[in-house]
C-alpha cells in the first residue's frame, strides 16, 4: 500500500517521520500502526479468516500486503478462501508444491475509499494509543517529583495545567489555603499520582502534600539535594503553618542552619513559594520525648510522661506556655502530633500538681499509706487505685521499704477502696473538672461562662445538647461539666458510652482515663439497672 499525498506527493518514508517527531514516538510504533491498519481494510474484502500479513518494504517505500494460501493437490473437491489449486499455484511461482503455503502480494488500489477512511481511523487510534502509553511512561516514574506548568482552565474548583505535553489537574482539595489561580499564571506542584484512564493517563497534582514542602527544599538546599542533611519528618497545614524536622550525617554540618541559609534566605525562598506559609525547621532526635520538645517549639516543654501503651505523652509546660504550646486553635500540638506520630496532651505545670494532689489524697486514703508513702508511689508513675492494685507484694514492699505482711495488708485495703470506688462511681463536679482538667472545649467553657454571667444555665442554649446532657446526668455521679464533655464529643445514648472502650471515650470526650473509666462503670451499671427493671415489669 503505497500512502502518498495526491497534492503534496509526500513519500511514505517522510510522513512516518513526521508523525514519528510530532508525536515523539518511535517510527517502528507508527509503521506497525500502518501494517494493522491496511491488515484491517483488507480483511473488508477477504473475510475474517484469511490469512493476512503487512510489513513495510524500505526500498519501495510502501506496504506491501500478501494474503497466504495453502498449496492443496489439484484433484481437490473442496477448497475455501485460504486454499489454491498445484496448477494456479505453479503458475504463481513453479517451485511450489502440494503442503506449502504460498504468499500472494495483493494489489491494495482495490479496496477503495471507504477501506482507506477506516485504515485512516484505525492508525490515528493506535498513534493515540501509544501516545497516551508513552506518556504513561514517562510520568509515573515522576510521581514525587516538581512539576512546573501553565494554568490552562479552572474546572470546579479544580484547576487544569498545562505541562507542555500533557494537561494535569490540580485538585481543589490538593490546593493550599486560600490560593487562587488564574490562566496563564505559572506554578509549581507536586505529583501526588499518576491514574490510567479511558481518556488517557490523569496525571494528578497537588500544592498541600508535605512532600512537596520537601522537594523543595531540595531545591534550595545544597546539603540535602547532596544527602548530608535528611528530612525525616514534616507536618503541614497547608498555606498556614508546616513544620519539619531534619537531621544532618555530618557533625560540622548544622542540619537547621543549613535549611534556614545565610539571613534566612533559602527558607525565605521556599515562603515565597508557599505564599507566606510559615515553616518551623526543629532538629530531629532519636528520643520521642527530646523529638516532642522539639517539635513543639516555640513553646519551652518543663516535663514529658511517656505512655508507651497508649503511643501518647503527657506534655507539662508552664502556665504561661500553655497557649503557645497549644497554638491558634490547637494548631502548634497538631502539627507537633502529625510531626513526631504521637499523641500528645498538653497540661500547664499548675494543672499537674492539682491532679497530683488528688492522686496523692486518694492513695493515702488506703489504710497503712501516708502522704509520705502516697508520695513515693505517685513518683513512682502509680496514679490511680486500680494501679496500685496491679503491683506485687514483694515490689510494693521494697518500694515503700515495708514487710511482706504490711504490703500484703495495704494491697487488700487497696482493693477494697476501689470497689468502693467503684460501687458509688463519684465523678468530679462541674467547677472541679472546669478548672482541673479543662475538657470541653474553649468554646464550651466561653459559653457556660457567658450563660452564668447571665443567670442562665448552660443547658438551655440547643434543646438537643440540653437533652444529651440531661441523660447522661442521670448517671449515678456524673457532674454537669462531665455531661457536657460527652454529648460535645458526639455521644447520643448511654449505650453509645458503654460501646467505646474506656480509652476512646477519653480521647473523645478529653477526660482523663480514669474518669473515663468510672464513667463507663456507671453507664453499664444503668444499663444493667434498667435491663433488671424491664424484665420485672414483663
Amino acid at each position: 500500500m503505497q500512502i502518498e499525498s495526491a497534492t503534496s506527493g509526500a513519500k511514505l518514508s517522510d510522513v512516518i517521520s513526521i508523525v514519528s517527531k510530532d508525536k515523539n514516538l518511535e517510527k517502528a510504533v507508527i509503521v506497525e500502526a500502518l501494517e494493522q491498519a491496511l491488515i484491517h481494510a483488507a480483511r473488508k474484502d477477504f473475510g475474517l479468516t484469511a490469512d493476512l500479513e503487512a510489513s513495510y518494504n524500505e526500498e519501495l517505500d510502501e506496504i506491501e500486503l500478501f494474503q497466504f494460501r495453502n498449496v492443496v493437490s489439484d484433484e481437490e473437491e473442496e477448497l475455501d478462501d485460504n486454499d489454491i489449486t498445484l496448477e494456479e499455484a505453479k503458475k504463481l511461482d513453479p517451485d511450489t508444491e502440494i503442503g506449502d503455503a504460498l504468499g500472494i502480494k495483493v494489489d491494495t488500489a482495490r479496496f477503495g475509499r471507504i477501506a482507506a477512511q477506516s485504515a485512516k481511523q484505525i492508525i490515528v487510534q493506535k498513534v493515540r494509543d501509544a501516545e497516551r502509553a508513552r506518556i504513561y511512561e514517562e510520568f509515573k516514574g515522576r510521581v514525587g517529583d516538581i512539576l512546573s506548568g501553565e494554568v490552562r482552565r479552572i474546572e470546579r474548583n479544580d484547576v487544569i495545567v498545562d505541562l507542555g505535553t500533557v494537561e494535569a489537574v490540580l485538585p481543589a482539595r490538593e490546593q493550599m489555603h486560600a490560593e487562587r489561580f488564574r490562566p496563564k499564571d505559572r506554578i509549581q506542584a507536586y505529583v501526588l499520582d499518576v491514574k490510567r484512564s479511558s481518556r488517557g493517563p490523569q496525571i494528578v497534582l497537588s500544592r498541600s502534600h508535605s512532600g512537596f514542602l520537601k522537594r523543595l527544599f531540595e531545591q534550595h538546599v545544597t546539603e540535602i539535594y547532596d544527602g548530608v542533611v535528611s528530612i525525616q519528618s514534616a507536618a503541614r497545614d497547608a498555606g498556614l503553618r508546616s513544620k519539619m524536622a531534619v537531621y544532618s550525617k555530618d557533625a560540622s554540618v548544622d542540619a537547621v542552619g543549613a535549611c534556614v541559609g545565610m539571613k534566612g534566605a533559602r527558607v525565605q525562598a521556599v515562603v515565597q513559594e508557599l505564599n507566606g506559609e510559615k515553616i518551623d525547621i526543629v532538629p530531629w532526635d532519636e528520643d520521642p520525648a527530646k523529638l516532642v520538645c522539639n517539635a513543639l517549639a516555640p513553646a519551652v516543654v518543663s516535663k514529658v510522661i511517656v505512655d508507651d501503651d497508649r503511643h501518647a505523652m503527657e506534655v507539662i509546660v508552664a502556665e504561661d506556655q500553655l497557649s503557645l504550646a497549644i497554638g491558634r486553635r490547637g494548631q502548634n500540638v497538631r502539627l507537633a502530633a502529625q510531626l513526631t506520630g504521637w499523641r500528645l496532651d498538653i497540661k500547664s505545670e499548675a494543672k499537674l500538681e492539682e491532679q497530683m494532689a488528688g492522686v496523692r489524697t486518694a492513695l493515702a486514703s488506703v489504710e497503712g499509706l501516708g502522704d509520705m508513702h502516697a508520695g513515693i508511689l505517685v513518683h513512682e508513675g502509680i496514679k490511680t487505685l486500680e494501679e496500685l492494685t496491679q503491683v506485687s507484694p514483694r515490689a510494693l514492699s521494697r518500694l515503700l521499704n515495708l514487710s511482706d505482711e504490711d504490703a500484703e495488708k495495704i494491697l487488700l485495703a487497696a482493693e477494697a477502696k476501689y470497689e468502693e470506688l467503684e460501687t458509688s462511681a463519684v465523678i468530679r463536679d462541674t467547677e472541679e473538672y472546669s478548672a482541673a482538667d479543662a475538657g470541653a472545649s474553649p468554646e464550651v467553657n466561653m459559653r457556660s461562662v457567658g450563660a452564668q454571667a447571665d443567670g442562665l444555665s448552660a443547658v438551655e442554649e440547643d434543646p438537643e445538647r440540653s437533652a444529651r446532657v440531661k441523660i447522661f446526668q442521670e448517671l449515678r455521679g456524673v457532674g454537669e461539666a462531665t455531661a457536657f464533655a460527652l454529648a460535645d464529643a458526639g455521644y447520643v445514648t448511654i449505650g453509645d458510652i458503654v460501646a467505646d472502650s474506656a480509652d476512646e471515650v477519653a480521647q473523645k470526650a478529653d477526660l482523663s482515663l480514669g474518669i473515663a473509666r468510672t464513667v463507663q462503670i456507671a453507664a453499664d451499671r444503668y444499663l444493667q439497672e434498667q435491663l433488671e427493671n424491664s424484665s420485672a415489669d414483663s
